[in-house]
Formats: C-alpha cells, structure tokens, sequence
C-alpha cells in the first residue's frame, strides 16, 4: 500500500497543490489499491482510466492555475447513482448490464468540482440490508477482523458496505454513500470511518434509484471529519429536478470547522439505554459524554418518548414506498426481461421480477403491497405517518432543550457474515440507534470512537437539528481529536 493510500483528502489535495506529488500519482495509487483489494469485493465496476482521465486535467489545471475544489481526487461511487455510460445497477439483477444515458445531480457536482471515479461501488440491492449481503453481486467483506485469531468474514454494513470498505481499506480516499434508515452511518461505525447523513433535501435525489423516497439521502464517507465537510460542500446544492430539494445556499462547512462547544447543550436521551445493549458500547457512549464536555458543552438529559415506536414505523413506511418505487422494474423499458415460452404479459411480468430481485427486495415489497392494500393502509400505513409526525415532534421538543444529540451508533460491533441472514427481525435492529433521525428527516453523523474487546471498531453518533450540519460536524471533530483513533484495517493487504 503506498503511503498515499493512507492520506485523507485534505492531505492529498493539499499536497498536491503544494507540488508534492501528481494527480496522476494519486489515481495510480488508487487504482492500484482497487485491484489489489478485489478479493473484498467492494467494487462491481472498476473505472480506472476514468480516475486518470481526471488526474491529467488535474495536473494540467495546477500548471495554469485553474485547479477546482476537488482536482486530483478519485472517489467511489455507490451503485446506486447512475453514472453516465456506466453500469448502474443497484446491485440487483434486474437492471445488471443498465447503462444510463445521463448522470445523478449528487456525482455530476463531483465531477464539475474536479473528482474522477474509481468505480461504482458494491451495496445490498436497492439498499435494502443492513450487511451488504443481498446483493446480486455477492456480499462485501470487510478489511477488519476480530482479534482473537480466527478468520471468520465480518460484514462492513450496509447498505453502503462497499463504500464503507473502500474507504477502511484505502481504496478509496472517499466515496458516496446514501442513507434510508441508517446506510451511511452503520457502515461508517462498523469499518472505523466517518459518515454524514445531511439534513433531507440538501443533496438531490435525481438520479438516484428509490427505495423509500420520504427517506433516501445522498451523503458522504470518508476517513474523518474534515473530509466529509468537503464532499459535502461539493455533492449539496439546490436541484429543481428534484421536488424535495431544498433551495438554500450551501454553508462553507469545512471553513466553518471548530472543535469549540462552548454554550452548547448537548442532548442524552434516556430511551438509548437499551436492554441486551452490550457494555462496551454504553461505556463508550459515556465516554462520549466526557469528551464533549472537555470540549465546553454542557449534557442535558432529554427525552423521545417515541423512540421505541421507530423501528416498526420505519418497517412499514419504507417497504410501503419501496413497494411502489419497484413497480416500475417489470421487464419492459430496461433492464432483465423473462419471456416464459407460451407465456401472456402477465407472465412475463412475473418472471422477470421473480428472476430479477432477490429475497430481501421480495420481502419488502410483499410487505409494502400488503401495508398499502385497500383493507390495512388505514391501520398500518395511516397508523405509522402518525407515529413518524409524533417522532418528529419529540425531535423538535428536545432540540428547545440541547443544540445535539449524542447516541451510540449501532447496537454492535460489527457480525460475521451469514452470522444474521437468517434472521429477518435481528438484522433489522442493527437500525435501532439510526432510523428515528431518518424518520424525522435530521442531519446524523457517526463518528470512530474506539474498539471493543475484539479489536473491532465502534462509533458514536451525532444528531442536529434540521440544517445544523455544521453543529454537527463540529461536536464529530471534537470527538475526533479527543478518541484519537488511528486504528486502521490493514491486516488484509
């Protein structure tokens, strides 16, 4: 691994302003990472000569002076974003082969800043998975593993697992993630990097395929604080091609960085103590706490009383949504098509969609289909936009209360492989500590905090109120500075 492989993207693009290195260097490094970290399967396509491509109009813009936010800097790619002529699939095999003729709003702002594509990145299908193990192309394995000798596969999380174990394993200095019910910041906690997920509607949905599209949002993952600020700044903006998108300015967040907390209240709500939580993570939290008040801010105890309601009001929006967005995938404008011999229309619709989606994607939709039938839509769907309005109004309550909140990100560390696939319900509560700042639409970050007993990563998470990512990037980086974790998976290579 070369040592630019282990740089962040403030290092690198500071350095290569300063001369220290090449753009061309720096795609090489990573390309060359990329090839050599195939056996963890974080990528379904490689993009080399796109991150050169870019590197040699990066360097040729440093010697005219005409350089953007992000020359020289090769990202990953979710496959979810569609990438102009390049396979967008969704990690599912119903649009394998899709190649789209355009491009998502989220990785064209990317590309207009200056940042080439490494490659579209592995993730469960059409996000649906907690483990990156329903995707169509097999699942990610993550570059950490337990301490005690043993060789069992973990899983990076999910739905963003490839993104997440890109970054962990230094092939990528940077990617993009989206989160629904906490796909960027369950993977950020389980491979020991950082991810944001905005505020609902600072970045464009366009372009992007739907899951839950009350949900969705596009967000970033990188090794730390600072660099998230950056991609952030890059991938936000104002989209009129999507309904949802906020028309705001988009701050100068990483500018805006400090690690000062003086006057801010911070919020520990006391429905995060949960039973069967192991100890680790709950000392950590506290940990947390400390951390934050060296850092000036005072913790305040709050309630969300509805927090336990979260997880099955989620369960019953997001696959009711699903339901409909997947309607859309039968065979006849693009992607698979089953044409059983003999068969009607009909048929053919069944096939294709029987062939095409994988067992996760068929549960949700079965459960989608059923929540919205004309005899339950009043008593699951109905039921649950009330509980998500009552969510959302314990949010604003206690945020007249504290300025962030602090919870553990994800009730473990991260699982083996196979370890939960069996087990629909015990995945799902690896969202437990995520989905209700999804529900309610609020910027959430999660932050590498230490390791557990087994030499695994654990992270912390951070929630603001609406459009306070910058309260929230600045509560992450004074984590950051005062966990000092340097730890990094680099046993695989």
């Amino acid at each position: 691994m070369s040592d630019l492989n282990l740089k962040t993207i403030a290092e690198l693009r500071d350095g290569f302003r300063a001369g220290e290195f090449s753009a061309r260097e720096i795609a090489e490094s990573f390309n060359a990472a990329v090839e050599a970290g195939r056996p963890l399967n974080a990528y379904t396509v490689e993009t080399p000569e796109d991150a050169l491509a870019c590197a040699e109009a990066a360097d040729a813009a440093r010697q005219s002076g005409d350089l953007k936010p992000l020359s020289g800097i090769p990202l990953g790619i979710k496959d979810l974003f569609a990438t102009e002529g390049v396979d967008s699939t969704s990690g599912s095999n119903i649009l394998r082969g899709f190649k789209p003729p355009y491009e998502s709003t989220v990785s064209a702002n990317l590309r207009r800043a200056g940042a080439g594509m490494l490659g579209k990145l592995n993730m469960d299908e059409f996000a649906m998975g907690s483990s990156n193990e329903t995707s169509a192309y097999g699942p990610v394995i993550s570059p950490w593993k337990r301490n005690d000798g043993g060789n069992a596969a973990l899983t990076p999380g999910g739905s963003s697992g490839g993104s997440a174990a890109a970054v962990a394993a230094g092939m990528a200095p940077g990617v993009t993630g989206t989160d629904t019910g906490g796909s960027i910041r369950q993977p950020a906690a389980f491979t020991g990097i950082t991810g944001i997920k905005p505020t609902y509607g600072r970045c464009s949905r366009w372009g992007i395929v739907a899951f839950a599209s009350s949900l969705d949002q596009a967000g970033p993952m990188a090794r730390d604080v600072r660099d998230c600020a950056i991609l952030l700044e890059q991938m936000a903006g104002f989209d009129h091609r999507d309904a949802t998108s906020l028309e705001l300015p988009v701050p100068q967040w990483e500018a805006g960085l400090s690690s000062d907390l003086k006057g801010k209240r911070i919020g520990i709500p006391k429905e995060y103590r949960i039973d069967g939580v192991p100890d680790e993570i709950n000392a950590l939290w506290d940990r947390g706490i400390e951390w934050l008040k060296d850092a000036g801010a005072e913790p305040v105890e709050i309630s969300l009383p509805h927090t336990r309601y979260a997880l099955p009001t989620y369960y019953i929006i997001a696959p009711a949504e699903a339901s409909s967005n997947l309607a859309r995938y039968d065979g006849v404008r693009y992607g698979l098509r089953e044409e059983p011999q003999g068969g009607n229309l009909d048929a053919m619709y069944a096939a294709t969609r029987a062939a095409g989606f994988g067992a996760e994607v068929k549960r949700r939709i079965m459960i989608g289909t059923y929540v919205l039938s004309a005899g339950f839509y009043d008593a699951y769907f109905t039921k649950a936009q009330r509980v998500r309005a009552l969510i959302k109004r314990d949010f604003r309550e206690a945020f007249a209360q504290c300025d962030l909140i602090l919870t553990p990100t994800a009730p473990s560390a991260a699982f083996g492989l196979k370890e939960k696939m069996s087990d629909p319900l015990a995945m799902y509560l690896n969202d437990v500590f995520a989905v209700p700042a999804s529900l309610a639409g609020l910027p959430a970050m999660s932050v590498p905090g230490g390791l557990d007993s087994q030499g695994l990563p654990l992270g912390l998470h951070l929630i603001g109120n609406e459009l306070d990512e910058q309260g929230v990037l600045n509560a992450g980086l004074a984590i950051e500075e005062r966990a000092g974790f340097t730890a990094r998976a680099e046993r695989w290579w």
